[in-house]
């Protein structure tokens, strides 16, 4: 075993306990649950202003530095797997790839297997960046296992450094396809009576708000006001879909990059999207509007309808502007068809 350690300060408002302090603001990308934390806590892992406190029950304050030592597992058991990969661009720093649907991104808890890291490790054998650490090697960004689409994998040290610092900077372009419930315009006072909600010129919808982990659910994220992460969507209508419309296929794209983000900015607007089993709700679209096939397309679509259509960048080695583009997959252009928009 290896072991790395996770800082960060106690934010504003804690809880009165350490332990709800810790699963409140411990980051995102350590993915430390609330029983790994206490157990992390009970063994002498955590110090609070570099002492080592064991009372769940201690109280923190703002600002209180924590630092959290966890073993990693070591990577001898994430074997490299003869998984088909989909390549858009690859040389020898980095390499592009257009993820299915269905396909989680690194190995976790539940998925040790099956994974893009293991169909990268077959491809790029040993030249993937170990940065991301051992059970992600290469892996600058994510997108959710449902989401297809466009990632940037790091084969090169430098590579990763350089992308990662782009990502932290929110430099690079990411859009998005997505197809929601109901029609997001700015003539609709529904939606411009939202916090957080604003129309900038060309109709576009402007989501600014703060996300952070669901009091009750963490696996979900939620629209918070205090003690987030700042969080900026933008969408656009595509096409409108049905007669009247319903439905709409939006164009999104994000100025950060929080877990769920246009999931849960668009949720918050009243526009979840079709598919969506945590975030967009039980709709039905009217059969008048959508026809029956319309209808039952829509219930019936096994994902959320998202897709990472657009991956721009700076070549962290060449210096040289890269631009990518996936079409959307065959079961969102089938729904957009069949909810009576003509193919992307």
């Amino acid at each position: 075993m290896s072991a790395t350690t996770v800082e960060f300060d106690i934010a504003e408002a804690p809880p009165a306990r350490l332990d709800k302090a810790l699963a409140r603001d411990v980051p995102e990308d350590a993915a430390l649950s609330r029983s790994r934390l206490a157990r992390l806590l009970a063994e002498g892992a955590v110090r609070v202003n570099g002492a080592v406190v064991t009372d769940a029950r201690a109280r923190p304050a703002p600002g209180d530095r924590i630092e959290i030592q966890v073993e990693i597992a070591d990577d001898y058991h994430v074997a490299p797997e003869a998984i088909p990969l989909n390549v858009v661009f690859e040389d020898a720093d980095l390499i592009v790839v257009n993820k299915p649907a269905g396909m989680v991104v690194h190995p976790a808890p539940g998925t040790p297997s099956g994974t893009l890291v293991n169909a990268l490790l077959h491809h790029c054998g040993a030249e993937l960046s170990g940065v991301g650490g051992e059970k992600r090697p290469g892996i600058v960004h994510r997108i959710d296992k449902e989401t297809s689409g466009l990632l940037v994998v790091a084969k090169t040290d430098r590579a990763h450094h350089g992308l990662a610092e782009q990502f932290e900077a929110h430099s690079v372009e990411r859009h998005y396809r997505a197809i929601c419930y109901g029609v997001p315009d700015s003539a609709d006072p529904r939606v411009r009576g939202i916090k957080g909600a604003s129309f900038e010129p060309g109709n576009i919808l402007k989501l600014q708000t703060q996300l952070a982990r669901h009091k009750h659910d963490r696996q979900k994220q939620q629209v918070v006001w205090h003690n987030g992460r700042h969080a900026v969507t933008r969408a656009r209508i595509v096409q409108p879909l049905g007669a009247p419309p319903v439905a709409a296929l939006l164009d999104c794209w994000l100025e950060t990059g929080r877990t769920h983000q246009i999931r849960v900015h668009l949720a918050h607007a009243g526009h979840g999207l079709i598919g969506d089993p945590t975030y967009g709700g039980k709709r039905k679209l009217s059969e008048k509007a959508v026809g029956e096939a319309g209808r039952d397309a829509a219930r019936a679509f096994p994902r959320q309808a998202l897709h990472a259509a657009t991956l721009g960048f700076e070549h962290p080695a060449s210096g040289e502007m890269l631009r990518f583009e996936a079409p959307m997959p065959q079961d969102m252009q089938d729904l957009v068809e069949t909810l009576g928009g003509a193919r992307d």
